[in-house]
């Protein structure tokens, strides 16, 4: 401890990501990275960026990308808010949405780490509901009196980690039981087969859906993540960026994110690559004895019936592969695996088969 830092920055419990090996021969099934490269039409519109116009600042309002992301989703441009990556975009959320003096947060136990860590930054008192036993979450949960008193609810569709997701029916009640609290959807994982809540926006002025182009637009690298909901609310997240950086999005990431959501046939071909692989993993993994959970995205959470998920994450690390282990209450025995291309899970499950060969 520094004797330069704040109390509050020395009580700080960051949120830690998953590692980054420099390996030879590593296979990254821990971060929910896309196996497939970004769009070679976003590749084109990057390397087309390279040149004079890079000594300007980019534009502040990324109008030609937010008109596009717009279009995408039938929404008024208004409604769209951009920024450096959907983490970026979470904490001018916790910041300028969450934070109301005497009132808290709800959101699930067992979700995106990141939540709670907004919350410590930024002074938001939250509390965590538990999932039910089988991981889904209970709507009645979030459509009671201590819901409705809350400064906002928050939950990933499908959720992180366990990939599970809801209905739109089911996140329509929510919405519609806390008419005076933000409801935020965090839909990173959502191209890979679940609904958007987008659709409900019209309904529900109190609702609030953010993405990413990490996962299914394959640019993890470049930081690019948005909002949508109603105009108000969205003119609260602007007046916060505009509060603390208003240049958030580069011109190389604006180029590659616009061309990326233009490129349609791209985007289908890969996300039904991933989903047709994650059905065959799951198949696969089931037929040694593990336990999965239903996903709709671009990982699985899995659990052996026999074997320890500290030792088998150890036991892939040591053949290079690596998968996420989080050491909690009611998932240390669970790991969830990014679902690669079928080459990769091959891979994985050739590994797997070998290591319970020698434990069991």
């Amino acid at each position: 401890m520094s004797r330069f830092w704040s109390d509050h920055v020395a009580d700080l419990v960051p949120y830690v990501p998953g590692e980054q090996p420099k390996v030879i021969d590593l296979l990254k099934l821990n971060t929910n990275e896309n196996p497939y490269g970004p769009s070679p039409l976003a590749i084109k519109a990057m390397k087309a960026m390279l040149d004079d116009r890079l000594r300007l600042y980019p534009d502040p309002e990324a109008l030609a990308l937010r008109t596009e992301i717009a279009a995408c989703y039938r929404v008024d441009v208004a409604q769209v808010f951009v920024g450096n990556g959907s983490d970026e975009v979470l904490a001018h959320i916790f910041h300028g949405l969450f934070l109301r003096e005497g009132r808290q947060v709800l959101m699930p136990d067992i979700t995106y780490s990141f939540y709670p860590t907004y919350c410590r930054l930024y002074h938001v008192p939250f509390e965590t509901v538990p999932l039910a036993e089988d991981f889904s979450l209970r709507i009645s949960d979030y459509t009671d009196e201590r819901a409705r008193r809350a400064a906002g609810i928050i939950f990933a569709n499908p959720n992180a980690p366990t990939g599970m997701a809801l209905t739109l029916d089911e996140i329509s009640q929510i919405a519609g039981a806390n008419p005076d609290t933000v409801v935020v959807v965090d839909e990173a994982y959502v191209d890979f087969g679940a609904q958007s809540a987008v659709s409900l926006l019209d309904q529900h002025d109190n609702l609030l859906v953010v993405h990413t182009f990490s996962k299914s637009r394959s640019l993890a690298g470049m930081r690019v993540g948005y909002a949508m909901g109603s105009v108000e609310l969205i003119e609260g997240l602007r007046r916060v960026k505009d509060s603390f950086n208003s240049y958030p999005l580069d011109m190389l990431a604006q180029a590659g994110a616009l061309a990326a959501i233009k490129d349609t046939a791209y985007f289908d071909q890969t996300r039904k690559a991933i989903i047709q692989s994650r059905e065959q993993l799951c198949l696969d993994l089931q037929g040694m004895g593990f336990d999965v959970l239903p996903s709709a995205a671009n990982f699985v959470f899995a659990r052996h019936r026999v074997a320890d998920a500290t030792k088998l994450a150890a036991a892939l690390r040591e053949k290079h592969i690596l998968v996420r282990h989080f050491g909690l209450p009611r998932i240390d025995q669970y790991l969830r695996i990014t679902v690669g291309t079928d080459r990769d899970c091959r891979r994985l499950c050739v590994a797997l088969a070998d290591i319970l060969g020698n434990v069991q």
